[in-house]
């Protein structure tokens, strides 16, 4: 249901399926995630709470648990959850970016910069990683690292806001 955007009628679901199994770690991240939707990000920290308490070891709810934190701003909760995911999957690259884009929030633009490498690296097709990252580097006042940056998130796709920055700060270079 979530595909078809109707998150209330999702949550419905989850909830009956939480009645009948109540131990199933996926249907409380799900839900979760569907809470995330909603804007529910206190709910959407109990579910996936919920989901670790059941599977000790579920990266994604880890994850997810961090980006619910961050958006209440709590980001030393999200920046725990999130190394906690890549503690249990150093490969997650989703992760990454998440704990980079909260350490960007935080003005530790170097810290974010390496865990915007470690994300590129591990998927070196995501444009909105470049485009962050060029935005830590702008801050940093490297303004050639951020234009490159920037460049390469247009050319994987990013015409939303890429071409926009290209456009204001690195026209002469």
């Amino acid at each position: 249901m979530n595909e078809l955007k109707d998150y209330q009628g999702a949550i419905y679901c989850f909830n009956k399926a939480i009645e009948i199994v109540p131990i199933h770690a996926c249907t409380y991240f799900n839900r979760g995630s569907t809470k995330i939707e909603l804007g529910d990000y206190q709910g959407a920290i109990y579910d996936f709470n919920k989901a670790i308490e059941i599977e000790p070891n579920y990266t994604s709810a880890y994850n997810n648990l961090g980006c619910a934190k961050r958006q209440l701003e709590d980001y030393q909760g999200a920046i725990s959850s999130f190394n906690k995911a890549i503690e249990l999957n150093p490969k997650n690259a989703d992760a990454y970016f998440n704990l980079a884009d909260t350490k960007l929030r935080l003005e530790d633009y170097q810290g974010a910069i390496s865990n915007f490498n470690k994300g590129i690296e591990l998927n070196p097709k995501n444009a909105h990683a470049f485009r962050h990252r060029g935005l830590s580097k702008s801050l940093l006042g490297d303004k050639e690292g951020a234009c490159k940056d920037w460049k390469k998130s247009a050319e994987l796709g990013d015409q939303e806001k890429a071409p926009g920055l290209i456009e204001k700060y690195c026209t002469n270079i």
